[in-house]
């Protein structure tokens, strides 16, 4: 297993929609464990490829207390949301320290593979509906930050910016 790189706003790669994964085979299970080791490093409840380089639909998640309930999904797809909203404060792995209240349906089922290529779906509400949406915006290209006031966006990304400078300076002394 390997920790990979998160990538931060405005990294063009967390813009773009991500392609389909083809066949599920050992590279993308391999992938797949680098994330979930990526993600509870960092530490995080949810990572998508994108954020780690990686333009294909996949993502890993764990809300658990003692993150010991990991999901991977592959080409995951919402076929059913509730008809009410849930605001939750988001943050992400992408937008370090920045965190913002996000409405979104309270309740989503899930359609997905998983690491053996076999079609599943969850229900999911609470964090995990929260999570596994904000999971699935980012291979589709959208961030939470796109769910702000233009405002509140950009002046999160001009602090991003400035972060991502420093950071590169402070990764090449």
């Amino acid at each position: 297993m390997a920790k990979l790189q998160i990538r931060w706003v405005p990294d063009p790669i967390l813009k773009t929609k991500c392609a389909p994964v083809e066949d599920v085979d050992d590279t993308v299970r391999a992938f797949l464990y680098d994330m979930l080791e990526t993600m509870y490093a960092a530490p995080g409840i949810g990572l998508a490829a994108p954020q780690v380089g990686l333009a294909k639909r996949m993502l890993v998640l764990d809300v658990s207390d003692d993150r010991s309930q990991p999901l991977k999904l592959i080409n995951p797809e919402i076929i059913d949301v509730s008809d009410t909203d849930a605001v939750y404060e988001e943050g992400c792995l992408s937008v370090p320290e920045h965190y913002a209240n996000v409405s979104r349906p309270d309740w989503v089922e899930v359609r997905y593979l998983d690491e053996h290529g076999n079609t599943c779906t969850v229900t999911a509400d609470g964090l995990l509906a929260t999570c596994v949406q904000h999971e699935i915006d980012h291979l589709d290209g959208i961030v939470f930050l796109d769910h702000l006031s233009s405002l509140k966006r950009n002046m999160i990304l001009r602090k991003m910016i400035k972060a991502k400078k420093s950071r590169n300076r402070d990764a090449a002394a």
